[in-house]
């Protein structure tokens, strides 16, 4: 298996990375939805991510990365009892995948070998506890969507069919990337996101030479690159291990919950997803931080990608979700002088 392009290598993309970063330490964040132009890094980073991200412990061969034997599924008893670490799942979801591949079906070379009904577990299972990716995710089937969304409700996916009856857990934080011009999201998904990022091909010569520059080291020299930023990896997989170590002990004061409720009401979001996501998302900054407690300047830091897929749209407002977020945190939310 060829190793990732190192997640700290990636020039640039700050918000994004930032993002990947946040839903690593409190995966209740919810996903990320990474949207701009072709060739901006949004697949290389997932791809960096699954490197990164610090190892789960899970029974050996559980379908559904089990942590305790006693939680493997009754139709996957065969499983080993051994606990022991794995890499945290990123699984792929292509385009045109089938509901059956998604979900899982009736494990056909068993039933017409053994004449036994068992369970083939499918993507939902595999991405259990880790990370499901979807690239042009805009482009994706309508009723793969409406199965996305009942299982992301609920955390279970539910199988019933050829007799078969199965219930598994089915958690994980669903990232999302995309070209806007190639069409738009249905807002139902659109909600599901935690997080929302706008990606954008760099504009000045360095940066673009800097992103050429490493590319070309990693496709011509690529154990001596990977080795130059094994240690910036690792610092980075450590500093997440203790941010969620951290997370529970952050404090929140009052003065923050206000601020969360008057930048949305301000905003007009719908509903109180977007506050309670402003909020985590805040939270799991702080604690990367190393802060005690959630201050303002890290609402300030998360509101553009908690909220700027939340908005109504203003047809008399040209200036986009991102222009008014910021416009409106300064007015709302104004910086505190250190």
């Amino acid at each position: 298996m060829t190793d990732p392009f190192p997640f700290s290598a990636i020039v640039g993309q700050d918000e994004m990375k930032r993002a990947m970063i946040l839903t690593a330490v409190d995966a209740g964040i919810g996903g990320v939805l990474v949207f701009g132009d072709r060739g901006t890094g949004k697949s290389t980073a997932v791809r960096a991510l699954a490197a990164l991200l610090p190892p789960i412990r899970a029974v050996e061969g559980c379908p559904v990365n089990s942590a305790r034997a006693q939680d493997v599924p009754g139709w996957a008893q065969g499983a080993g009892r051994r606990v022991a670490p794995r890499p945290t799942p990123v699984v792929d979801l292509p385009l045109g995948v089938t509901e059956d591949r998604v979900v899982g079906a009736l494990d056909i070379e068993r039933a017409l070998t053994r004449g036994e009904k068992a369970f083939e577990p499918g993507l939902l299972a595999r991405a259990n506890r880790g990370y499901l990716y979807i690239d042009e995710v805009n482009l994706l089937e309508d009723h793969i969507v409406d199965l996305l969304l009942d299982v992301a409700q609920s955390g279970e996916n539910v199988v019933e069919r050829e007799g078969l009856s199965i219930r598994h857990p089915a958690r994980f934080v669903l990232v999302g990337s995309g070209n806007p011009e190639e069409g738009e999201l249905r807002p139902q998904l659109l909600d599901r996101f935690g997080l929302s990022v706008e990606v954008q091909s760099p504009r000045d010569i360095g940066t673009r030479v800097e992103v050429i520059r490493r590319r070309h080291a990693y496709d011509t020299a690529r154990e001596a690159f990977l080795a130059q930023w094994r240690k910036k990896d690792a610092a980075l997989r450590r500093a997440i291990v203790a941010a969620r170590a951290a997370l529970p002990s952050v404090a929140t004061p009052d003065g923050t919950l206000e601020d969360c409720a008057a930048l949305c009401i301000a905003l007009g979001s719908d509903g109180l997803r977007g506050e309670l996501t402003l909020l985590r998302a805040a939270r799991a900054l702080a604690a990367f931080d190393g802060a005690a407690a959630v201050a303002r300047a890290h609402l300030r830091a998360v509101a553009p990608m908690a909220l700027r897929h939340r908005l109504r749209r203003d047809p008399l407002d040209e200036a986009g979700s991102t222009a008014r977020v910021a416009r409106t945190l300064d007015e709302v939310l104004p910086a505190v002088p250190v």
